[in-house]
């Protein structure tokens, strides 16, 4: 990597200087940025983890999991909430609670988390058949195709029966985009206009409120269920929650057993989730600004193209030109060599995730490593 005095070479935007304590540890950092689901516990975490009071919550005798799952309920406006260890095993749940007639069908986008990246879950183990709607580029499905999707019930006979209608806030496929609650409330109403049920994948739902400055609540008060990951922006080590009415979350507390997500003195993980909860959702605003702020960096890179009004939270997409020879793979593994984790999002974008650890500091380095690998793939592809 080549610095002209205490200046990265080639960037023209308003970077710090570099001194010489900073270019001595260069080499030796590691800036993990593939998801905000690599955090590591903090202290705090750690030592609730360690004093937490814990029974065995499949008996629902864990002290300090009913006090997590209570206030997750509250914070949420819903009436309880259930831990379980994974984000992908809460929309499964979900899912088959409200479609508990195996040949139902939900309603969901085409580039969702649920459809793409579950393993095809609600049908390989629920029976429960997808009709996806094209997300837009902000997450959002068309009002009327949702509602030109629902079938007939006179078509009982030959389709599947649709019972559910699935939302993802923030929506990571299409750049973490934030969904609205106007947005969400339309969908609500086409859902009821239908007696259908209507379930929001939270994972990001935080940083969809912090974003929109709207309080959370009220981004999923026409749901009758969520799903909301602790181990991604929050940053607890394990664990996401699901909450919805009580009669929805007894359901699914039995469906958690079936699946093998009881987990007995659960109270050890729900004290880290509670910390997230406690401390870490006001650190949510310093990340979408670092994204930001990296956008606005990258956008300047030659061979790079970034889309900045999209980067509402703390994800950062970016393309590289089409006449350019670098592919997103070999630039992710240039970028290794320097410590910079990324991953390719397609055949020719990369994601980059910011999360509370990650500094500014490293988003600088961050950015001096991909300038400087696009300028030797660049030459190494003119070489050829």
């Amino acid at each position: 990597m080549r610095f002209s005095g205490h200046w990265i070479v080639g960037l023209d935007f308003p970077f710090r200087t570099i001194d010489e304590d900073f270019l001595n540890t260069m080499v030796m950092r590691r800036v993990d940025l593939r998801s905000d689901t690599v955090t590591k516990p903090t202290e705090a975490m750690r030592a609730a983890m360690a004093s937490a009071d814990v029974e065995d919550d499949v008996l629902g005798s864990d002290p300090t999991a009913h006090r997590f799952e209570s206030e997750m309920a509250r914070v949420m406006g819903k009436e309880a909430a259930l831990f379980v260890p994974s984000g992908t095993m809460g929309n499964l749940i979900s899912v088959l609670v409200h479609c508990e007639v195996r040949g139902s069908e939900v309603i969901l986008g085409d580039n969702s988390h649920i459809h793409v990246y579950e393993n095809g879950g609600i049908s390989t183990i629920g029976g429960v058949h997808p009709r996806t709607v094209k997300n837009k580029s902000d997450g959002t499905m068309d009002l009327d195709q949702i509602e030109a999707a629902i079938r007939h019930p006179e078509g009982a006979l030959y389709y599947p029966t649709t019972r559910l209608i699935c939302l993802e806030n923030t929506h990571a496929n299409c750049g973490g985009r934030c969904i609205s609650s106007e947005y969400t409330d339309r969908v609500g109403q086409i859902a009821k206009k239908h007696g259908l049920k209507l379930h929001i994948d939270g994972a990001r739902i935080f940083n969809a409120s912090i974003a929109l400055g709207v309080p959370v609540h009220r981004l999923v008060e026409v749901a009758d269920s969520v799903s909301v990951c602790m181990s991604k922006g929050l940053g607890a080590p394990v664990g996401s929650v699901i909450v919805g009415s009580r009669e929805f979350i007894t359901k699914a507390k039995r469906l958690r057993k079936t699946l093998g997500g009881g987990m007995r003195q659960v109270g050890v993980l729900c004290a880290a989730a509670y910390v997230a909860l406690r401390d870490n959702v006001g650190k949510l605003e310093d990340d979408h600004k670092k994204a930001k702020m990296f956008a606005d960096g990258l956008r300047q890179i030659k061979e790079l193209t970034v889309d900045t009004s999209s980067v509402e939270t703390n994800m950062v997409f970016f393309d590289i030109v089409e006449s350019s020879l670098i592919t997103p793979e070999r630039l992710c593994q240039v970028l290794e060599e320097h410590g910079v984790l990324a991953m390719p999002a397609s055949s020719t974008s990369v994601r980059f995730v910011v999360h509370y650890q990650i500094s500014e500091s490293d988003i600088h380095y961050a950015l001096a490593c991909v300038q400087q690998a696009v300028q030797e793939l660049s030459t190494d592809g003119i070489a050829k």
